[in-house]
């Protein structure tokens, strides 16, 4: 998925590990925190030496007052399916010879296959997994239970938060719905249903071992973490699966492990329902996630920061900054604050706040309560996106940053009045599209499109989608400058 358009200052989230990298190296211990990888083909099994000990569910099934995992079994199996992606990707081969003769060997194209698990979420097809399993695909297929093979379509992705939505061509299947991810409790029995090393319809159990778990996996800059940790098995191929409690609902994505190995060895990491519920609602309506921001810098309220700034608090979150004009600072927060509660639900550290607000959108309102000084106070705040403003991103924007390839933001008014013009939208960012291949860089600031012979003034990214909305086997003329320099124009075709 494209970048979200625009950007805002914040300091609202935690630090994100370099752009394709899947592990992040604890310097305490051995252990390795990773994605669980996607199985590839072909999978090899080895028989295990000695005995096998009696796994905990059936132990503890002769037990009485034990849980029963039989019924929350039934209930799940047949709603998590098997999901393949289907790519390629370019590979040189070395030929000495090619090479003497013709320089650098021809690099090649050849297929990829992976395979994790997915959820469906309802009746009508919609299918959730992680996002690092279908990532760079070019075709997804479905397995369901009863062995039934799909084709899903791509419903969008957010790779902040490491979902992705699927839809498959299919009404009255079963699903598994959504639990109230707040409610679950340390402690609680939990079953990961999903596809390990390519065996379909399998199920562990364990319990809740933590909540709020940031563990610095997610790759990107807004990354989403507040993990609900478990030790229920999870292993390659398991990724997208469900982590769902005694009752059958549906607790989390399994997303993440801790392993020295690359399998399962005590720890595994999953995205709360309740986050995945939101992510899911805003791709269904807009194709993409609405982000919104309280506009503030923060850290984690522990012993030392109390002793440091004198608080009378040992966990929250302390306001160390504010963004000028963002939605804490126009509500009248102030640096020194400590965040205990957002909408009466309970936030005691960074992953938990940022877990909070990632269920809201712009423009949504919220309360929030500060400890300041030793008095408890509350804030009513309006939400903001990248860009500072309360207004969503529509679809024909989200169109048509994906046709030019380009990640758009609104630069200050102050900005605009410096460079002599009252609008434009500048190019934060380029990927592979029209103007990149026109030779239109990174910083150019669009102020006007042409199509048909109807001209429309940029003033926001959205009007670059207004103006492109429905256009096909067009000429777009596009008019702009670079800071400090002319007033040039550009012209491709749609």
């Amino acid at each position: 998925m494209k970048k979200l358009l625009g950007t805002f200052a914040v300091a609202l989230l935690g630090g994100a590990v370099a752009l394709g990298a899947y592990t992040y190296f604890f310097p305490q211990n051995p252990y390795e925190v990773r994605m669980v990888e996607p199985a590839s083909y072909p999978t090899s099994f080895r028989p295990a030496g000695g005995s096998t000990p009696l796994s905990r569910s059936a132990s503890l099934s002769a037990v009485a007052g034990a849980p029963d995992f039989v019924n929350a079994a039934n209930k799940t199996l047949a709603s998590v399916v098997h999901v393949e992606a289907i790519g390629s990707q370019e590979v040189t081969y070395n030929n000495p010879f090619y090479e003497y003769f013709y320089g650098q060997s021809p690099r090649r194209s050849t297929p990829t296959l992976s395979s994790g698990s997915g959820v469906i979420i309802d009746s009508d097809g919609y299918i959730v997994t992680n996002n690092h399993v279908i990532y760079g695909a070019s075709k997804i297929r479905v397995t369901m239970d009863d062995n039934r093979v799909f084709t899903a379509s791509l419903v969008g992705t957010d790779p902040t938060t490491d979902i992705a939505l699927l839809q498959v061509d299919e009404n009255d299947l079963p699903f598994i719905p959504f639990t109230n991810s707040d409610e679950v409790r340390v402690g609680e029995w939990v079953l990961a249903v999903g596809n390990p090393f390519n065996l379909t319809s399998t199920v562990t159990a364990g319990i809740v071992s933590a909540k709020g778990r940031s563990i610095n996996i997610i790759p990107e800059r807004f990354a989403i973490e507040s993990f609900i940790q478990t030790d229920a098995a999870v292993n390659p191929g398991n990724s997208g699966g469900a982590l769902v409690n005694t009752d059958g609902a549906l607790v989390g994505i399994n997303t993440a492990i801790s392993t020295r190995t690359g399998s399962f060895e005590g720890y595994s990491f999953a995205v709360p329902a309740n986050m995945v519920s939101k992510v899911v609602s805003d791709l269904k309506e807009y194709g993409t996630v609405q982000r919104a921001f309280i506009g503030v810098n923060i850290r984690d309220v522990n012993a030392q920061l109390a002793k440091e700034f004198d608080l009378n608090l040992n966990n929250g979150v302390y306001v160390g900054g504010l963004t000028e004009e963002g939605a804490a600072a126009d509500a009248g927060m102030k640096v020194g604050d400590i965040i205990v509660a957002v909408n009466d639900v309970p936030v005691q550290r960074v992953t938990e706040l940022q877990e909070q607000i990632a269920r809201y959108r712009p423009g949504d309102r919220v309360n929030v309560l500060v400890n300041r000084e030793g008095q408890e106070r509350n804030f009513s705040l309006v939400l903001r996106n990248m860009q500072g403003s309360t207004s969503l991103i529509d679809r024909e924007e989200l169109m048509a940053s994906r046709i030019l390839g380009a990640e758009l933001e609104l630069p200050s008014q102050r900005e605009l009045s410096a460079y002599g013009v009252d609008h434009g939208v500048r190019i934060k960012a380029l990927e592979s599209g029209k103007l990149r291949s026109e030779g239109i860089r990174e910083g150019f600031i669009i102020t006007e499109i042409t199509v048909d012979n109807q001209t429309y003034d940029i003033k926001r990214p959205k009007d670059v989608g207004d103006a492109l909305k429905g256009r096909e086997d067009v000429g777009v003329f596009v008019k702009g400058f670079y800071p400090g320099g002319k007033v040039r124009y550009y012209a491709f075709g749609l």
